[in-house]
């Protein structure tokens, strides 16, 4: 049996909101493993001078938690 935990995320990118999803899981692997999935909650942009100058997800990801390991027997 596995059990799964969600967090959610913000992500940045000034080229794209496809860009920002795959940094976000980019940077999330680098601290948790076994993601399985990730959904992506809200989109928005940042305007300056009225052009868009970065393009952010907030995302729910999901990934396997670790078994723990068996407690050691105390003597």
């Amino acid at each position: 049996m596995s059990v799964a935990k969600i967090i959610e995320i913000i992500s940045g990118s000034k080229t794209s909101f496809e860009d920002a999803v795959s940094k976000g899981v980019a940077r999330a692997s680098d601290s948790l493993h076994d993601i399985t999935g990730a959904w992506v909650k809200d989109q928005s942009v940042v305007v300056a001078k009225g052009k868009v100058t970065e393009y952010r997800v907030t995302m729910k990801v999901t990934f396997i938690l670790k078994a723990a390991a068996p407690a050691k027997a105390k003597k």
